[in-house]
């Protein structure tokens, strides 16, 4: 009855209250919750949480412009229909069909045939059981009015890498590109290909993709935006995926005992082939649109990778296959923080090489002393030197440090008379190095991860590979430092990415969680091999303050090398203690200067983009955000 009164015990009460807590619906919001408070704590707290929210309502307002309105309107589609180009080229789509659901199957054809290019044929092979002989029924209706499509029906479902195999026999065509039976193409893919092949000449492609929800493409869940290819990243984790196109000569030359895909990575032999295509391509492209919709329901792995979880297994047995075919040996290949195939390889380090580590210096005594008695009491590699480049200071105690740490074997004070020029500062004590890698390191810094060294070396000491940066990260542990990117920020020089959230982030894709190329790193934690850091001829004097250590990892990249960005080498970084900030007075009109050299210098790179930040990231936030 509406407003009666009910009067019940204490006792009752109770009773009643435990009665609904053995409800499953509450357990659920109780598995809900602390499942979410978890994510809360790893975007470091409700600031951090905040911060994502924002986030994710601009992306909200920018990915209204990549589901289905980005589709060709009718206009758009007939013009490049009707694009002649330089090549002809037909495109094989390779799809294995096994109990592909109906709607799936009739969507993923349908946007193949809605290719603007028309050059491609589809190539399915199918594997499904008695009960699903419906997809055979489905298949050859589509192929009697459109001999484009190809259809070849299997004696027996062989897995994954064995029906795609079986495709890749019916295959004809120019270039072959991997498909999910139960995934879609963008509309206008092969024709962004097209352009790209006829005016770069790729042998391999790849595209930005998304998953979305049941059948609506714009009900997207994750949008990757990728960078340009990057091998570091690709060994720690399959990022390009899809969609993977390359020649038939690159397939073939890929090819291992005759066999395209390895049945022994089921689950991961996607990531497997791209390690092998990769290392043998001429030209490797990312396309960076998003082109490919890749559809997310129970049972798949874009839906829960644990469905699949043998697919762990396999992705880590593809990274060892590869990086042994590469030359390396005993390795350790481990799972991050982020994922479960997302790895961290910790390599050999050959013999015991030894670091000349540089330490620039003037006054703040307290600030050198943390720094160096950090790097001597934490740090587990023996072989290394600390040189301290000691530049007018006027503190008289901090002479007496001096004499103090000289009494260490492998401690010197070299003293630089100059006005302070951090370029000039780093080469006065580059040197004195006698030491077969450099490690430029501020001051102001304070070693918080025992074998930072060694997690910086184990990348520089390869001959490809120039500078290599640890994350750096403020008091409150925040991030300072994880990578850079040129044309970041209100300058548009360089900027850090990830700058100012929490270290129990992820990053975007889980990048605070794996070792990556980058352009550049930061001067305040860099190691380079010495014979590179001399044939670069040291840091550019002309950037007194800033701006050097990039302009020094552009100069590297000019000359073939990779720059990498490691997350396990950790410290603190109190920026800016030792020489202020540079948003005010005097400091800011000699960055500004400074900038306007670097803008100069660099203009060609700053206008085509930094290769691993994509072009579709606002150039004027550091946390991934899209541009609206």
């Amino acid at each position: 009855m509406l407003g009666e009164v009910i009067v019940e015990t204490f006792d009752e009460v109770i009773e009643r209250v435990r009665k609904v807590a053995q409800n499953s619906k509450l357990k659920s919001i109780k598995y809900t919750f602390s499942k979410n408070w978890k994510r809360v704590k790893n975007l470091g707290g409700p600031k951090g949480f905040f911060k994502k929210v924002n986030s994710r309502i601009r992306r909200a307002r920018a990915q209204k412009r990549y589901g289905t309105v980005s589709f060709p309107d009718e206009a758009r589609a007939k013009a490049e229909r009707e694009t002649v180009f330089d090549r002809k080229i037909v495109f094989s789509i390779l799809v294995p069909l096994y109990n592909t659901p109906e709607v799936f199957l009739r969507e993923m054809i349908e946007s193949v045939q809605a290719q603007t290019y028309e050059g491609w044929e589809l190539c399915l092979a199918d594997g499904s059981d008695a009960e699903h002989a419906y997809v055979e029924q489905i298949v050859k209706e589509y192929r009697d009015k459109d001999p484009r499509i190809c259809y070849g029906r299997l004696e027996k479902n062989g897995g994954i890498s064995e029906n795609t195999n079986a495709c890749y026999e019916l295959a004809t065509g120019d270039y072959i590109g991997l498909f999910d039976h139960d995934d879609l193409l963008h509309p206008s893919v092969l024709y962004e290909y097209m352009k790209v092949i006829c005016s770069e000449g790729a042998d391999f492609l790849y595209c930005d993709e998304t998953t979305f929800n049941g059948t609506d493409i714009n009900k997207m869940i994750t949008l990757h935006f990728k960078p340009d290819f990057s091998p570091d990243n690709l060994s720690t984790n399959n990022y390009i995926c899809h969609f993977s196109v390359f020649t038939r000569e690159l397939a073939e030359a890929a090819k291992v005992d005759g066999r395209l895909f390895r049945k022994e990575y089921d689950g991961s032999q996607d990531h497997d082939l791209i390690l092998r295509l990769t290392a043998k391509a001429e030209k490797v492209v990312h396309v960076p649109k998003l082109l490919y919709y890749w559809r997310s329901h129970d049972g798949s792995t874009a839906k829960d990778i644990s469905v699949k979880s043998y697919a762990i297994d396999a992705a880590r047995g593809a990274v060892k296959s590869y990086l042994e075919s590469k030359g390396y040996k005993n390795f350790e290949i481990t799972s991050t923080r982020a994922f479960e195939t997302i790895f961290k390889i910790t390599y050999e380090i050959y013999g015991t090489p030894k670091i000349s580590i540089l330490i620039p210096n003037r006054n703040h005594l307290k600030d050198l002393k943390r720094c160096i008695d950090s790097i001597r009491e934490k740090s587990t590699w023996e072989n290394y030197e600390i040189i301290v480049i000691e530049n007018n200071s006027n503190e008289s105690d901090i002479f007496d440090y001096y004499k103090e740490i000289e009494k260490y074997e492998n401690v010197k004070v070299v003293t630089f008379t100059g006005e302070f020029n951090y370029s000039a500062v780093n080469n006065f004590g580059a040197g004195y190095a006698t030491g077969d890698y450099i490690l430029l390191l501020n001051n102001d810094t304070e070693v918080i991860a025992p074998k930072w060294m060694e997690e910086l070396l184990m990348y520089a000491q390869r001959p490809d590979v120039a500078c290599v940066g640890g994350k750096l990260l403020y008091q409150d542990n925040t991030i300072q430092h994880a990578g850079i990117v040129i044309g970041l920020g209100a300058h548009r020089t360089a900027g850090h990415t990830h700058y100012g959230i929490s270290n129990l982030n992820y990053g975007y894709m889980g990048r605070l969680c794996y070792a990556q190329n980058v352009t550049a790193v930061t001067g305040a934690c860099l190691m380079v091999a010495t014979d590179i850091y001399n044939e670069l001829g040291g840091l550019d004097e002309s950037f007194r303050i800033s701006l050097n250590d990039v302009d020094f990892c552009l100069r590297a990249r000019e000359k073939g090398y990779l720059n990498i960005f490691t997350p396990f080498a950790e410290l603190y970084h109190y920026e800016s203690i030792s020489r202020g900030s540079d948003e005010k007075g005097k400091n800011a009109d000699r960055y500004n200067k400074e900038a306007e050299d670097f803008r100069k210098k660099w203009k060609d790179a700053l206008e085509k983009g930094d290769p691993y930040y994509n072009p579709n990231f606002s150039l004027d936030r550091s946390d991934y955000s899209l541009r609206i």
